[in-house]
């Protein structure tokens, strides 16, 4: 499932490239034929990220929220016009103690974990990119324009020089701006959105009141918004804290740290396209990292592995539905 990171960078493709614009709506799959034909021919007035999901404002106070889900997809084609705010992946951004590394060459994700944005900006090119957790990269469209429809697009919004096409969402469905307000308002503090200080006393609160184990609570998107099984894994190890523990146990001060150690890694997966969260290596290893998936997680993904800090067995278990990778040394 596409993690905050990801949702944020796709709000910020829209941004640059249909914010402002009168967009054609269309829905080749079927599935959302009314919401298409309602909101076809409107101007997209604002685009934005919450979390996991997002949110296009149209003119006439209409609303489309996205939740891309386990399978949702954006593809994006045309021209393109990235958002210069976001670096390229070139080895130089995304940790402080990178800033000044001479790596003149573009990484590209084995993985394809990477976007259009981290890949070069800001450019003007004719491509065709997917937007998700598991970004496919760069392929030639050719001269045909519109794209032709390939597989089963829920929804196809369509400028006179850009196309996205979304697949497989879990919620795909227009909103009046009291059902999108009340929406935002049912989820947890998303450090983009909003003052980062009021958004710390908020999951502060949230996690010290509750006995259900931390584990859990940071993928409750009403608890903070955004995280998902990578970054969950990842902030657990960082804080070296056992998944178990109930929330009402963990130290405030802990608690706050998870919220700040979030902020900063949200930050470097919008800047960069990757969830990087290892930190002070050298450039050698940074670049590796951000080649593949492999070298950039200290448990993630890694059960059996040993630990890279104590050499104990990573530890693979399912909890909430989903699985959690951490080490029974480091995080007791």
């Amino acid at each position: 499932m596409p993690e905050g990171h990801s949702v944020h960078r796709i709000a910020r493709q829209f941004d640059r490239n249909f914010v402002g614009r009168e967009v054609r709506a269309s829905s080749p799959q079927g599935r959302f034929s009314e919401g298409a034909e309602f909101l076809s021919g409107r101007e997209l007035l604002e685009a934005k990220a919450v979390g996991k999901q997002m949110f296009l404002g149209f003119d006439g106070d209409a609303w489309l929220r996205v939740h891309l889900g386990l399978y949702g997809a954006w593809d994006f084609a045309g021209e393109i016009l990235v958002d210069p705010t976001i670096a390229s992946a070139n080895g130089r951004m995304g940790q402080t103690n990178q800033r000044g590394t001479d790596l003149d060459a573009p990484i590209l994700d084995d993985a394809g974990e990477n976007s259009l944005t981290s890949i070069g900006a800001p450019r003007r090119t004719r491509v065709h990119v997917r937007m998700s957790e598991q970004t496919k990269g760069l392929e030639d469209e050719g001269d045909q324009w519109p794209p032709p429809v390939v597989g089963q697009v829920r929804v196809r919004l369509l400028t006179d020089v850009t196309c996205a096409d979304l697949r497989g969402p879990t919620a795909c469905h227009v909103q009046t701006p009291d059902e999108m307000l009340a929406t935002i308002a049912k989820l947890g503090p998303d450090p983009l959105v909003g003052d980062p200080a009021e958004g710390e006393e908020r999951f502060t609160a949230a996690v010290r009141k509750k006995g259900t184990p931390i584990a859990l609570l940071l993928m409750d998107q009403a608890v903070v918004s955004g995280i998902g099984n990578v970054y969950r894994a990842e902030m657990l190890f960082r804080a070296r804290l056992n998944p178990h523990t109930p929330g009402k146990q963990v130290p405030e001060d802990v608690v706050r740290e998870l919220w700040r150690d979030w902020v900063r890694l949200l930050a470097i997966g919008v800047e960069t396209g990757q969830m990087m969260t290892m930190d002070d290596l050298s450039p050698d290893e940074y670049r590796a990292a951000m080649a593949s998936r492999d070298d950039r997680h200290w448990v993630y993904h890694r059960a059996g592995l040993p630990c890279r800090v104590c050499g104990t067995e990573i530890a693979l278990e399912e909890i909430g539905a989903r699985k959690l990778y951490w080490c029974p040394s480091c995080q007791r």
